[in-house]
């Protein structure tokens, strides 16, 4: 298969606004039946492009040339928007994929590591791409060189290419199934063989994945948002445990794995997913902004106008001042236009931090009770520097409110988590991180209130949560083996 890729170019360094949240670590998108799906997966892909910018890549099918790839590093706008590069993507099936590193070399990821990854079998080749995180990628990975299997990346996907080749199944669809059997963690993956768009969600459903109409053709996507740009239909997500196998004839719906409570991640709803979505019939934005109005009734403070951290804290700031009757404003203003190549990032830039990105409305702010409404304190770094600008600005007081619980436990599930020694919230009660952060009230919602704005009426009940909410409450759904091999400790009863 042929596979045009560059070289590693020197990628930007984290700015120091996003470096303190978590990061949803990959997009997946596909599309069958429609001409050049290639240039609708490299659309789709934008639409995504908040779920992964480190890397981004494209493999297409077409009955002349085969099975052809691309991969690159950087915005997919950067890259595959090009003619030159997508006419060498022929086909009417496609699929793609947008990353961040969580599991393999984080922070210095190598072309080789990024997806699809492809395979050829004895019944033909097959391309996945994989959302998520194999919690015993580690013990396959051993087992599979153990046997001869032979490794091109260090990316925890790439595990299941190597099950599926060893398979004793007659096809792609049941291989792929045969393989994420002996699979553990969180899988939404897109795949396909050259006549077959495959999707499939781990029995827990924790990573969306959802089904979309084109034509006479279809698409698979992480979010909603994606189907919108490319002008089709949202049908329906695709079930927790489904394997969903398109060809011309239509749509074939399969439950091979063992049916399980579904443990949808909750903070897909807080913040990865893009507000203009639909997560399990709801509005993200419309969720967001019930948050808000959650967060209101649980920490009322007298203030004098309520301000979001942008943008992700948007939605849940008018909740909340809809909720409270406190006015709501603009007081940081983000610049939207601070791009990866703007200006060397030297020490006296640095210094600048969060400046670069953001500015304080200062003629708004001015003498002001202000309420910052934030979607989460990770490492309190950015919080108390948002927080020293609006002071700087003439603020009387500086309230925070967070949109989700306190974040004291690390993901492992496809999202990019600190250690947990590293999270404020693991360290600190909330009056201390208050006192860190240098505010005058630091409050966040509560885990009940939480469940009851996604929709929960009587909040989370705690003998079977309806979501995964582990980076809140420590409970993890799927046992992450690997990092307890490595020296991770679950939560104990005492906690």
């Amino acid at each position: 298969m042929p596979d045009t890729q560059h070289g590693h170019p020197a990628m930007p360094p984290a700015h120091p606004f996003d470096d303190d949240k978590l990061r949803e670590e990959c997009g997946v998108f596909g599309v069958t039946g429609v001409e050049q799906a290639a240039n609708f997966v490299a659309l789709g892909l934008h639409a995504l492009q908040h779920r992964g910018q480190e890397a981004g890549g494209i493999v297409s099918h077409d009955a002349e040339h085969g099975f052809n790839s691309a991969r690159r590093f950087g915005y997919v706008r950067d890259n595959f928007t090009k003619a030159s590069l997508m006419d060498t993507l022929p086909g009417p099936l496609s699929i793609g994929h947008v990353r961040y590193s969580t599991a393999g070399s984080k922070g210095n990821t190598q072309i080789r590591d990024v997806q699809p990854f492809f395979g050829e079998f004895s019944m033909g080749g097959a391309a996945i791409a994989h959302n998520g995180n194999i919690t015993n990628a580690g013990a396959l990975r051993r087992e599979l060189i153990e046997r001869g299997s032979i490794f091109q990346s260090s990316s925890d996907s790439e595990c299941i290419i190597h099950l599926m080749a060893r398979s004793l199944q007659r096809d792609v669809p049941a291989r792929l199934e045969d393989a994420l059997r002996r699979v553990e963690g969180a899988f939404s993956i897109v795949a396909m063989t050259r006549t077959k768009l495959i999707g499939v969600r781990d029995p827990l459903g924790v990573r969306p994945l959802v089904l979309g109409k084109i034509g006479d053709g279809w698409a698979l996507s992480s979010e909603t948002c994606a189907l919108d740009i490319i002008g089709a239909e949202f049908v329906r997500e695709i079930e927790p445990g489904e394997m969903v196998v398109i060809t011309k004839d239509g749509v074939d719906s399969r439950h091979p794995f063992r049916p399980k409570k579904s443990r949808f991640c909750i903070f897909e709803h807080v913040y990865f997913s893009r507000p203009d979505s639909i997560l399990g019939g709801r509005s993200v934005y419309e969720t967001r902004e019930a948050i808000g109005r959650e967060l209101a009734k649980e920490a009322p403070v007298e203030a004098d106008l309520v301000c979001p951290v942008p943008d992700s804290g948007t939605p849940a700031a008018i909740g909340f001042s809809l909720e409270s009757g406190i006015p709501y404003g603009m007081g940081i203003i983000r610049n939207q236009y601070m791009g990866r190549t703007f200006i060397e990032p030297t020490d006296q830039i640095r210094n600048m931090g969060v400046r670069l990105k953001l500015n304080v409305n200062r003629a708004l702010i001015k003498g002001k009770r202000v309420i910052l409404v934030d979607d989460s304190v990770v490492r309190g770094t950015t919080s108390r520097k948002i927080k020293e600008m609006i002071l700087d600005a003439g603020a009387a007081e500086v309230h925070f409110r967070i949109a989700s619980p306190p974040t004291a436990w690390p993901c492992f599930y496809g999202v990019d988590t600190p250690e947990r020694s590293k999270l404020l919230a693991a360290n600190m009660s909330a009056d201390e991180m208050a006192d860190y952060l240098g505010v005058d009230s630091l409050k966040f919602i509560s885990l009940d209130g939480l469940y009851r704005a996604v929709g929960e009426a009587k909040g989370r009940d705690p003998k079977s949560p309806a979501y995964c909410d582990a980076c809140f409450s420590g409970e993890y759904p799927v046992e992450p083996a690997d990092m307890i091999e490595q020296g991770f400790e679950m939560k104990t009863a005492a906690e």
